[in-house]
């Protein structure tokens, strides 16, 4: 659905997925006096990008 938003808080194990059959656009907002993205830790990657890999 068009509008919807999800607030993760800091520390959660989370993922995205779309069961659609339209296009996901995911738009991101980092909030807070830290916005790099050196801390991500993949648990599990079905890209297989590694552990701590930006992508």
């Amino acid at each position: 659905s068009e509008n919807q938003s999800v607030y993760i808080p800091l520390g959660a194990v989370h993922r995205m997925e779309n069961p659609g059959k339209v296009p996901m656009v995911l738009i991101e907002v980092q909030t807070g006096s830290y916005l790099g993205e050196d801390d991500i830790v993949r648990y599990d990657d079905i890209y297989a990008r590694g552990q701590g890999a930006k992508g």
